[in-house]
């Protein structure tokens, strides 16, 4: 039975308290505990950006400075490092504890091109109160950060997209006794990157600083700081993208397997929690973002939860076979939108992204597949077939639950499994790519290029009730091969 509740409890945030000061040198017990933490399980060669903190000389005041454990060594590339200043480091930087300062190898660097604070003013609406650099372009920011409705939730995350670059921003909402601010007072603090692939690990800084601007208006000394320390050295020509995307805590296979762009460390429950809340209906999501379908999903605040809905819909159509998807329009993750992405989105072939304003549902002209809470639609005829679950479906959806509870049975037996649900979701939905394209592929080089009912039942597909969905596919990736039941010579 599909849930009705629209957050999981592993989405919720949680306030952490600032650790202790912590020496220079830890004891092997306390060293041995940093090791075991999950957040400190990071493999040998990690290039997660964001882990630790940068050692440049030209690091603020108040930034603490980052040694190696061995004073011989006293390379960046060493195995260990550790913060000599946690005391200082949390004072300047609330919210990230010191597990957040402890990475094992090198880090990659930090590719943040702005921070910024947006305030709502009673009588101007949004606005940007603060940011740096002072000349950048944040034209939209201040209704991408706080999106519309969000006066009703005491908080909320939001991710986006301005121009070329990802945004997180954090959102809060305080009651305040003042008539001008008619009793609420109301922030964002968020950042731009040109990948939002470190943007996460962020959050909680980015909670505890919109929370810092509520109760003390004006005071920027730690978010100047975090931007001197975490700025973005740009590639020259100025194009604001990655030529190197880090790696992330998923399985090898994952990281190979996926676009160099999913390859994010989502958090823990976002695609169990995304499953279970669609149920069934993952089954018709899959096929629209196989298909490469625009894709929009309507929900009131909070946004977050659903930002994370728009990321799992990308993950439903990785392909790790290679040649497959080249000259396919790429599903672009455009997170939350609105009416200032109207035109943006006028040239878009394939995307998926969320958004809280109704007027959206009216322009059907910017999207194929249009999802309102866990009603999947299309007011497009050729597509509304696959709005209807067949008997294949329902029976890899039955896997994917068979899966799972294998999974949790045997966490529960064994006590600890590197396996885990988040993997085993993107793994299904990517052995499943792979049967189809590697048989369509054989089929197209074979000296007698026709599908026939038995490829189909073996790539998982239901013969009848998946024939649009096959003759879709083959167009938009333009592989070459002939139905069987599209031949006049066959009965």
């Amino acid at each position: 039975m599909v849930e009705q509740s629209d957050r999981a409890p592993l989405l919720d945030w949680e306030e952490v308290p600032p650790p202790e000061p912590a020496p220079t040198v830890p004891s092997p017990v306390e060293e041995n505990n940093l090791r075991s933490s999950p957040s400190n399980c990071l493999p040998a060669d990690n290039t997660t950006p964001g882990a630790g903190w940068s050692t440049s000389p030209g690091a603020p005041t108040g930034v603490a400075a980052v040694t190696s454990r061995d004073s011989s060594s006293p390379s960046k590339h060493s195995a260990q490092w550790v913060v000599e200043s946690t005391d200082e480091l949390d004072s300047t930087f609330p919210g990230l504890s010191l597990k957040d300062h402890t990475v094992t190898g090198w880090e990659e660097k930090d590719q943040i091109v702005s921070v910024f604070v947006v305030t709502f003013d009673t009588r101007s609406g949004n606005m940007v109160e603060w940011c740096l650099p002072q000349d950048i372009n944040l034209d939209g920011v201040e209704f991408k950060s706080m999106a519309s409705g969000s006066h009703r939730v005491a908080n909320d995350f939001i991710y986006f997209r301005k121009d070329s670059y990802f945004g997180l921003a954090c959102f809060a909402n305080m009651p305040v006794e003042s008539e001008l601010e008619r009793g609420a007072r109301m922030k964002s603090v968020g950042i731009l990157s040109p990948s939002y692939t470190l943007l996460y690990r962020y959050m909680h800084f980015l909670e505890n600083q919109v929370r810092h601007q509520l109760q003390c208006p004006g005071q920027y000394s730690p978010l100047e700081a975090f931007y001197e320390d975490k700025k973005a050295i740009l590639p020259p020509g100025g194009n604001g993208l990655v030529t190197s995307c880090p790696t992330s805590s998923l399985t090898t296979i994952v990281n190979r397997c996926m676009h160099p762009e999913m390859k994010i460390t989502h958090p823990a429950g976002c695609m169990s929690q995304f499953i279970r809340f669609f149920g069934e209906q993952i089954m018709v999501l899959w096929k629209f973002a196989l298909l490469r379908k625009r894709i929009l999903i309507f929900s009131p605040p909070p946004v977050g939860v659903v930002c994370y809905r728009v990321y799992c819909c990308c993950c439903l159509a990785n392909v790790s076979i290679p040649g497959i998807g080249g000259s396919v329009a790429e599903l672009r993750p455009f997170f939350y939108i609105n009416v200032a992405d109207i035109t943006a989105l006028e040239t878009e072939l394939s995307y998926v992204a969320c958004t809280t304003e109704k007027i959206f549902e009216e322009k059907k002209d910017l999207y194929d597949v249009y999802i309102d809470n866990q009603n999947v639609r299309t007011h497009r005829e050729s597509l509304q077939p696959l709005l209807r679950l067949n008997s294949a479906d329902k029976e890899k959806y039955r896997k994917l639950s068979e899966q799972r509870q294998l999974l949790l049975y045997s966490q529960e037996v064994d006590g600890e499994s590197s396996a885990n649900e988040e993997d085993l979701f993107i793994l299904f939905f990517m052995e499943q790519n792979n049967r189809i394209f590697q048989t369509l592929c054989e089929v197209a080089g074979s000296s007698d290029p026709t599908l026939t009912t038995e490829h189909v039942r073996a790539m998982g597909l239901d013969p009848q009730g998946d024939r649009g969905f096959l003759v879709d596919l083959l167009e938009v990736y333009g592989i070459d091969v002939m139905l069987v039941i599209d031949n006049p010579c066959c009965p």
